[in-house]
């Protein structure tokens, strides 16, 4: 799907076609609507497509005038989904009028904050502070994602606690996969931001080359964090793996001494229901007799488990 936006004193708003100093939004583009915006601004094809890899690096491209830039994007997938999070790339594209993005996904995070106002003074003929402005928020998102992992992990460790059963750990094997993407992603594109503030591959103000300095303080600490939670969740795994099997160790053995006092009442009403001549037989109190040494052994049994510990 393909959207044109024009700034208007600083707040977005929708044009119907093409022209000079706007921002074409590329979502999920099907070949019709990337041939439509080469004829338009005269971009490459291959430039337009290569952001559509879902394994697409974290780069920048220049050439003829062109400018490609492709950074990661972090993402939230269904719950039954075999990880939780995710990245995909996003490409900014730069030509003498106007400014792309392009992105296989139907509606990009990024974008989506962008566009609903969440940056504020956005101008979109001002190209490489919108680059800037995407770069801030990107590394912003990563941010809230990764709190929202911790805040997931918190739950977790709560059911973790009592549990016997594998979900929780599979589900904290969902986040730590959803982290490793992250660190991957993130320093990534710390790495092409770098080489976008060393090699000047447009012109900054001194107001831009600050925000770029923002823009690398909140991925480095986006990494920071990342990297914490994904240590947590590792040595969390190992140690509620363990507790865990502790649960289920505890159920057994209740189960086992269970039925061994079960068993003894069993063993001594079968041998007073034989065919034979046995002792008490005839007595009017045989059976409260039988039934007495019966207890009498199992509690006595319960008894020394208790004083050994056992349950």
């Amino acid at each position: 799907m393909l959207t044109y936006y024009r700034s208007i004193a600083g707040k977005l708003t929708t044009v119907d076609g093409y022209i000079d100093g706007c921002w074409i939004n590329a979502a999920d583009p099907s070949a019709e609507e990337l041939a439509r915006i080469s004829r338009e601004t005269g971009l490459d094809l291959d430039y337009l497509s290569y952001p559509l890899d879902p394994d697409e690096r974290s780069r920048f491209e220049r050439d003829n005038g062109q400018l490609l830039i492709i950074m990661q994007t972090s993402y939230r997938l269904p719950e039954d989904s075999d990880i939780l999070y995710d990245t995909v790339p996003l490409g900014i594209l730069h030509t003498d009028h106007c400014l792309v993005t392009v992105c296989a996904l139907p509606e990009n995070p990024v974008i989506k904050d962008v566009i609903s106002g969440l940056v504020r003074r956005v101008s979109t003929a001002k190209k490489n502070r919108l680059t800037l402005q995407l770069f801030l928020r990107n590394a912003q998102r990563f941010l809230i994602d990764v709190r929202q992992i911790n805040k997931r992990v918190d739950t977790i460790e709560d059911k973790l606690e009592n549990s016997q059963q594998n979900r929780e750990l599979l589900n904290l094997l969902k986040l730590e996969k959803s982290l490793v993407y992250f660190m991957t992603g993130l320093k990534a594109n710390e790495a092409m931001m770098e080489r976008v503030k060393r090699d000047r591959i447009f012109e900054m103000y001194e107001e831009d080359s600050d925000l770029l300095d923002d823009v690398l303080i909140e991925n480095l600490q986006a990494i920071e964090m990342a990297s914490i939670a994904s240590n947590i969740l590792t040595s969390m795994a190992g140690a509620f793996a363990s507790v865990i099997s502790n649960n289920v160790n505890q159920v057994v053995k209740v189960l086992t001494v269970t039925t061994i006092l079960v068993a003894i009442p069993t063993l001594i009403t079968s041998i007073f229901g034989m065919n034979v001549p046995l002792p008490f037989q005839e007595s009017p109190v045989g059976m409260w007799f039988v039934l007495g040494i019966a207890i009498t052994l199992s509690g006595t049994l319960a008894y020394l488990f208790y004083r050994w510990r056992v349950f």
